[in-house]
């Protein structure tokens, strides 16, 4: 029941300046921009889709391999996988490089600069799907340009199922390369906003893109999210949270519980229901690896709040 998980491993060094950009950015002078903000708070959080939706996927009980290329600054990371018991055989050290990471300011008001070094993650065509054994499901989350166009398509040369899930990356494609992700996958992933610009690169509508794939999922933050399948549109509701925290990675939590679905042939209801659920844990904490549960708790809060059992 291995699942191959394709995309990017990352530290996120997230900054809190304690004031407001607006105070510090005079409007007349962007053209001439130099700015330095003091930010005392700071702090490194594990990231990256592949190590987000690999945490929450073993947390489930699932047996996640990550397939991504890390730098020389990786070794905290790779202890960490460590400790959590997490496949490491499919990462890739490659030299001379830095691990992807962004680096992320925060104003009082939530406004965010953000700058992303992808690093490594330029090189994941270097890794292969047939380096991996006994997969039995994947995903192709956002990683390196190269790589997500030849893991898709070794993917589907092996008859391995899996689901396209371009997020961040999406605009690095155009309407061709995207149209053959969507014909080579066998589901499709996407918040609303990544739905509309999909439509927009391909000419492809969402309802479309359903009769090309066993499910179109579409996620919609608080407003839950819709499952295009079996031509039917079934509606999962927004678990709701304890407190509002951070919603760094809650997409990655909501796939984790979506892949241990499928993998385990659940009914498209509980296999959404189980993503909104896993999104709603880690809301409620800060970065996207440190929300904890066991699975006895996952399955009684899915029984809280859907009067069923998962396991």
């Amino acid at each position: 029941m291995r699942i191959l998980i394709c995309g990017s491993i990352a530290y996120d060094n997230i900054m809190v300046f304690p004031d407001h950009f607006k105070n510090h950015i005079l409007p007349e002078k962007i053209h001439v921009l130099n700015v330095a903000f003091l930010v005392p708070e700071m702090r490194r959080e594990f990231g990256g889709c592949a190590g987000n939706i690999a945490y929450n996927l073993k947390m489930l009980g699932g047996e996640p391999i990550m397939m991504a290329t890390v730098g020389d600054d990786i070794q905290p990371y790779m202890e960490r996988f460590e400790t959590l018991g997490l496949d490491q055989s499919c990462i890739l050290h490659v030299k001379d490089t830095f691990t992807a990471q962004a680096f992320i300011t925060t104003d009082l008001d939530d406004n965010q600069i953000t700058a992303f070094h992808p690093g490594a993650m330029n090189f994941s065509h270097l890794n292969s799907v047939n380096d991996a054994s006994q997969i039995k499901l994947g995903i192709i989350a956002p990683d390196g340009r190269d790589g997500m166009l030849l893991h898709a398509q070794e993917l589907h040369a092996a008859g391995i199922p899996f689901i396209f899930d371009p997020g961040q990356g999406l605009p690095m494609y155009n309407g061709d390369e995207l149209t053959d992700f969507i014909n080579k996958a066998d589901y499709i992933a996407v918040n609303d906003y990544e739905g509309q610009l999909l439509q927009e690169r391909t000419g492809i509508t969402l309802t479309e893109m359903a009769e090309r794939v066993k499910a179109l999922i579409v996620t919609l933050g608080a407003e839950g999210s819709i499952i295009y399948a079996d031509g039917r549109q079934i509606r999962i509701p927004c678990v709701k949270p304890v407190e509002i925290v951070d919603p760094t990675g809650c997409g990655d939590a909501y796939r984790a519980g979506l892949l241990y679905g499928i993998i385990n042939n659940m009914d498209w209801q509980t296999a959404g229901q189980l993503g909104s659920l896993m999104g709603a844990l880690k809301i409620a904490q800060r970065g996207g690896q440190n929300h904890q549960f066991t699975r006895d708790e996952i399955d009684q809060y899915y029984y809280e709040n859907f009067s069923n059992r998962l396991f």
